[in-house]
C-alpha cells in the first residue's frame, strides 16, 4: 500500500503524523517540568506558555530575603522577584530538584539585572550543577545560564556560589529531555543556541517541547550579505533525537559562496560539541546540487551534502576546542551548484563532572539535617545546610578530609547553636567521623549507641540536657581519647563500670561549680561580649609575643612532630608510617595497551622535558595522564630509570602516584592518574583557558599539601630524597584541588658520609634554583626548601618567577617581593584577587615562611618539617581564628584585622661564611645585613 502512495500524498501524511505529535508533545513534556519563580506569593500559571511556577518557599523561607527587581525596557517598565542570599552561615546556596536517575535534563537559571543600590562595588557569583562550576553571574548585566547533565541520584543540586557580594536568582527551570546529547559524565553548558535566519522573538516552549531557548541570529554577527527564507509548508523526519523545533527548521540563511558566523569564548574550558542543523527549504534541490564544506577556525571539518540518504534534513555533531573564540564558516564546494545553507545550531561547553562527596556520608547528614529540623525549625544553620556537605566549601559546623580519593566528613561541631530536641541517632552513622562537638546546646534524651567500628576519637557533650547515661559501646570505643560530658542536670555522670576513665581524657561530669548551664539570653550576650573582648586582646598580645618566642632546638622539634595535627587535617609524617613500608605494585603496560588507552595519541594535554603529555582512560575506566618521551628530549633513559625506581619505592597522599610504565619498541612512557584540576601554575598565572581564581584558604591548603609531600621525601625512610625540580608547574592538582608533588626525574637520593659533596651536574628550573646549590653545586633538602619558598611568593602575588619582560628591577620574582616584605608592605605584593579575602595573621605567617625559604645562605633556612608545622598554624588561624572573628560581628567586631609585623632578620651564622663566586642566575645575591 505504501508503494503505491505517492511522493506528495506521502509528505502530507508525514506533515500531519508531524504535527500531531507536535502538537500532543508539549502536553507530555510539561508534567515533568519544574518551574520554581523565587519570592513567589504561590504558584501560578503563565497564560503565554500555559507553563506553571511554584514559590520557592520549600527550599527558603524567609522572607526578608526577598526583593522586587524593577528593569527598565523601551516601553516602561518590568517587574519581577528575586531572592538575595546573605553570606552569614555559609558562602554557597542550593535547591535540589527532583529527577530520576540515567535522565538527561536541562537546567536553567535566570538572574535579573541587580538593583545598583544593593551593592554599589558590583556583585559576582559563581553558577554550578552539582559541585561542577556552569558559569558565572555578574551584576552588570542580566543573565540566563544553562547545563544539561545525566542524573546520577533522584535529585540534582543547583547551586549559587559566593564570590562578591550577595548572589541573587529570580527563576530556576528543570526540563526532562528524551534527546541524546552525548556526554553522560560531563556537564554541557549552553554557550549559544541559534536559529539561523530567525529576526523576530526567540522561540521556545510550547513551539519546543523541551524549553529549549532558540536565540534569533539577530544577536549574533553574520555574513551581511546572506539571505533569509522562510517557508510553512515542510517536512521533517522525526529519526534524531536532537531534533529542533519546527520553527526553526522554517528559517535558514542561504548564500552563494559563503556563511559565517563567529563567537568569543571566555571562559577557561575549552572543548566544545557543536551540533549543526540543515534543512533543504527549496524542494528543487537534487542530490549533489548543494554541497559545502564546514570549516571550524580555518581547519575544514566535514562535507555536508543536505540531499542524501532519503532525507533533506541533516544534524551533523562536531567535537572541537577553542581558547577565545569560534569561526564558524560554511563554503560552497566544489562543484556545487548552490550555496550553503543553515537552519540552526548550538554550542555546548563540555565541563568534567566533579566528583561529589561520598554518597553514603551525604545521605546521612541529610538525614540528621531532617531530623534537627523537626525540633528546629527555620534555624539559620539548617537553612544554610544545602548541596553537597563538602564541596567546594564545608556546610557550617562540617569538616571534611580526603580517604582514599572520596571526600568524607570528619569533623561535626553543632556547639552553641541553639539547638534542641534529641539528638539525632543517624549521626552514628557517619563511619569516617572523628571529632563530635554538640556542646551548649539543649539536646535532650539519651546518647546514641555507635558501633565498635566508630572511628570516633574527640566527643563534647557539655552543657545540655541529656539524660540516662554514657553507653558502654562509648565508652569502649577503641579509638576515643576525649570525651567532656559536664553539666547535663539529668546525666548519670558515672561511666560505666567495665571502663577505665584513665584511657582517655574526660571531665567525669563534673560541672566545676558552675550554677546553670543555661544563664538567661541578655547575660549570655553580655558574657559572650566580654569573653571576646577578653580573648580579642590576649590574641593580639600573643601575636606580639610571637617573634620573641624561642625555638626548641631541631631533634625536640622533630620529634614533637611524629604525628602533626590540627582540628583541620591530620596527616602522619612519621618513618614508621605504614605507607612508607608496603610494596608497592606498578603495572608494566603493552604498548597496544597505551595507545589504545589514549586513542593514538588524540588528546595532547601538556609539554616538558621528558616530551608530550596525553589523556587517557584504561580499560577499567580509570582517566590517566601518560607520558611519552619524545626522540628529541632532553631527559634520557636515566631520567625514566629515576622516576621509575623511586615511584615504586614511595607513596604519599600528596605525591602523584605511578600507575605504570611501558618500555617497548624503544618507546618509554610513564602512566600517572589524570589530574583535572592541572598545575598550580595554571591556576596562578597560566593560560587564559587554565586559569581560574583560587581563593586564599585554597591557597593556603595546596601550599601545605606540597609542604606535606616534600616533607615526607625529605623525611623518607632509609634515605632522604631531594626532588630537585620544585616548581608550581610539578604541584598538580586533583579533582578536590588536594596538591600533588610530581615529576621526579632529577630527583636524588640526599648525600650521606663518604659520599661526594658535589653533584657534577646542576639541575633545576630558572627563577627556582637555589643560589647556593647553583655556585657551589653542594646539593641538600635546603636547596629544595629555597625552590619552594618561591612558590610560596607566588601563590601569595600570583606572579611567575621570572618574567624579562617586566621591568628590571620586577624580573626575578625573589628580589622584587623581599624589599616589600621587609618594609611590612605585603598588601603592594598580594595578588590583587585576593585581598579583602585572607586573615591577615595567616598571611604573614606564609610571607615569613617564603622570605626564610628564599634566604641566600641554607644555614638560614627552616627545614621541611618547620615549614609544615607553620603553615598548619596558619590554617588553623585562617579557618578557625576567622571563624571565631566572624561570629563577633554580632558585637560590632570585625571579621578580618590588621597587625603591622616588622621583618626582623637575622644576623650571618658564625660559622658561616658566603661562598666565593656566588651568583644566582639573574644577580648575585647580596648578603643579608644584620638588623
Amino acid at each position: 500500500m505504501m508503494e503505491g502512495l505517492s511522493y506528495q500524498n506521502l509528505s502530507l501524511v508525514c506533515c500531519i503524523i508531524l504535527c500531531i505529535f507536535i502538537d500532543i508533545q508539549p502536553t507530555c513534556s510539561q508534567q515533568d517540568f519544574v518551574s520554581v519563580h523565587c519570592c513567589a506569593d504561590s504558584n501560578y500559571t503563565d497564560l503565554n506558555n500555559n507553563i506553571t511556577w511554584i514559590p520557592d518557599d520549600k527550599w527558603f523561607s524567609n522572607n526578608q530575603q526577598c526583593q522586587d527587581i524593577v528593569t527598565p525596557v523601551q516601553n516602561g517598565t518590568t517587574y519581577d522577584h528575586a531572592r538575595f542570599f546573605n553570606t552569614k552561615y555559609g558562602k554557597k546556596w542550593c535547591y535540589d530538584l527532583p529527577t530520576k536517575k540515567g535522565q538527561n535534563y536541562l537546567i536553567r537559571g535566570t538572574f535579573p539585572l541587580e538593583d545598583v543600590n544593593v551593592s554599589p562595588t558590583g556583585t559576582f557569583f559563581d553558577v554550578s550543577i552539582g559541585i561542577t562550576p556552569i558559569g558565572r553571574v555578574n551584576s552588570s548585566q542580566k543573565a540566563e545560564v544553562e547545563g544539561i547533565v545525566r542524573a546520577t541520584n533522584d535529585y540534582i543540586n543547583f547551586c549559587l556560589l559566593q564570590k562578591q557580594g550577595n548572589p541573587y536568582v529570580s527563576k530556576i527551570e528543570l526540563r526532562p529531555l528524551n534527546l541524546d546529547y552525548g556526554e553522560p559524565l560531563s556537564v554541557l553548558k549552553v554557550a549559544h543556541r541559534v536559529d539561523v535566519g530567525n529576526t523576530g522573538a526567540e522561540i521556545r516552549f510550547p513551539e519546543d517541547p523541551y524549553d529549549r531557548i532558540w536565540k534569533p541570529d539577530s544577536y549574533f554577527n553574520q555574513n551581511r550579505n546572506s539571505t533569509s527564507l522562510e517557508t510553512a509548508d515542510i517536512t521533517v523526519p522525526n529519526d534524531t533525537k536532537t531534533l529542533p523545533p519546527i520553527k526553526v527548521l522554517q528559517t535558514a540563511r542561504i548564500h552563494s559562496d559563503r556563511l559565517q558566523f563567529l563567537h568569543n569564548f571566555y571562559s577557561g574550558y575549552n572543548k566544545y560539541i557543536l551540533y549543526l542543523h540543515f534543512f533543504e527549504l527549496d524542494d528543487s534541490v537534487k542530490t549533489g546540487q548543494r554541497v559545502f564544506d564546514i570549516y571550524i577556525n580555518d581547519v575544514k571539518r566535514q562535507q555536508i551534502d543536505i540531499i542524501s540518504g532519503g532525507s533533506n534534513y541533516n544534524v551533523t555533531t562536531m567535537y572541537f576546542t577553542a581558547t577565545k573564540f569560534l569561526n564558524l564558516t560554511i563554503l560552497k564546494a566544489n562543484g556545487s551548484q548552490f550555496g550553503p545553507i543553515c537552519n540552526g545550531y548550538e554550542i555546548l561547553q563540555v565541563r568534567p563532572l566533579l566528583q561529589a562527596t561520598d554518597q553514603e556520608d551525604v545521605d546521612v547528614i541529610m538525614n540528621i539535617k531532617n531530623d534537627l529540623l523537626v525540633n528546629n525549625q527555620d534555624h539559620e544553620v539548617l537553612e544554610s545546610w544545602t548541596g553537597d556537605p563538602c564541596l567546594p566549601y564545608n556546610w557550617h559546623g562540617v569538616k571534611c578530609n580526603q580517604s582514599n580519593g572520596t571526600t568524607v566528613i570528619i569533623k561535626l561541631d553543632l556547639s552553641e547553636g541553639k539547638f534542641q530536641g534529641p539528638l539525632p541517632p543517624s549521626i552514628t552513622m557517619l563511619t569516617r567521623l572523628m571529632e563530635l562537638n554538640v556542646s551548649n546546646n539543649r539536646f535532650t534524651n539519651n546518647i546514641p549507641m555507635f558501633p565498635s567500628s566508630s572511628v570516633l576519637t574527640s566527643m563534647d557533650l557539655r552543657n545540655n540536657d541529656f539524660m540516662g547515661m554514657i553507653p558502654d559501646s562509648l565508652a569502649s570505643l577503641p579509638h576515643l581519647t576525649q570525651l567532656y560530658y559536664d553539666c547535663n542536670i539529668y546525666f548519670n555522670k558515672e561511666l560505666p563500670t567495665s571502663q577505665n576513665s584513665s584511657r582517655f581524657t574526660t571531665d567525669n561530669g563534673m560541672c566545676k561549680g558552675q550554677k546553670s548551664s543555661h544563664p538567661p539570653h541578655r547575660i549570655f550576650v553580655a558574657a559572650m561580649a566580654g569573653a571576646a573582648l577578653l580573648v580579642t586582646g590576649v590574641f593580639s598580645c600573643l601575636i606580639c609575643c610571637y617573634k620573641k618566642r624561642k625555638r626548641p632546638n631541631k631533634k625536640s622539634e622533630e620529634k614533637r612532630h611524629t604525628m602533626t595535627k590540627n582540628a583541620i587535617y591530620a596527616m602522619p609524617i612519621s618513618k614508621e608510617d605504614d605507607m612508607t613500608l608496603k610494596e608497592i605494585s606498578i603495572k608494566s603496560f603493552t604498548l597496544h595497551q597505551i595507545e589504545s588507552a589514549i586513542e593514538q595519541y588524540k588528546t595532547l594535554i601538556g609539554e616538558g622535558g621528558f616530551g608530550s603529555v596525553y589523556r587517557g582512560t584504561l580499560s577499567d575506566g580509570q582517566e590517566v595522564a601518560v607520558k611519552v618521551r619524545s626522540a628529541t628530549s632532553t631527559q634520557g633513559t636515566r631520567e625514566f630509570n629515576n622516576e621509575l625506581t623511586l615511584l615504586s619505592a614511595i607513596r604519599h597522599e600528596n605525591l602523584v602516584p605511578l600507575l605504570g610504565y611501558c618500555n617497548e619498541n624503544d618507546q618509554q612512557i610513564l602512566v600517572y592518574p589524570f589530574m583535572s584540576n592541572g598545575s598550580l601554575q595554571d591556576r596562578l598565572y597560566g593560560e587564559a583557558s587554565k586559569r581560574r581564581a583560587l581563593d586564599w584558604p585554597t591557597r593556603l591548603s595546596i601550599a601545605l599539601g606540597s609542604a606535606r609531600g616534600l616533607t615526607y621525601l625529605h623525611t623518607f625512610s632509609g634515605r632522604s630524597v631531594i626532588h630537585r625540580d620544585v616548581k608550581s608547574s610539578n604541584i598538580l592538582l586533583d579533582h578536590s584541588m588536594c596538591a600533588k608533588v610530581a615529576d621526579f626525574g632529577f630527583s636524588k637520593y640526599a648525600p650521606q658520609e663518604g659520599d661526594s659533596n658535589a653533584s657534577l651536574e646542576v639541575r633545576g628550573t630558572a627563577g627556582y634554583l637555589d643560589p647556593e646549590y647553583y655556585s657551589t653545586q653542594h646539593l641538600s633538602d635546603k636547596s629544595d626548601v629555597f625552590s619552594y619558598g618561591v612558590v610560596l611568593l607566588e601563590i601569595i602575588t600570583g606572579r611567575e618567577p621570572l618574567n624579562v619582560h617586566r621591568p628590571r628591577n620586577e624580573w626575578s620574582l625573589v628580589e622584587w617581593a623581599k624589599p616589600y616584605i621587609r618594609n611590612s608592605r605585603i598588601d603592594e605584593i598580594v595578588d590583587p584577587s585576593i585581598k579583602g579575602g585572607y586573615h591577615t595573621e595567616a598571611m604573614w605567617r606564609v610571607v615569613e615562611v617564603a622570605l626564610a625559604c628564599v634566604e641566600p645562605f641554607s644555614a638560614y633556612r627552616p627545614s621541611m618539617i618547620d615549614i609544615v608545622r607553620e603553615l598548619e598554624d596558619a590554617l588553623i588561624i585562617e579557618n578557625n581564628a576567622s571563624e571565631y572573628m566572624r561570629s563577633l560581628d554580632s558585637f560590632g567586631g570585625s571579621n578580618r584585622f590588621s597587625i603591622e609585623r616588622p621583618i626582623v632578620m637575622l644576623p650571618l651564622p658564625l660559622a658561616t661564611s658566603a661562598p666565593s663566586g656566588s651568583s644566582s642566575l639573574l644577580s648575585q645575591p647580596a648578603p643579608p645585613q644584620p638588623r
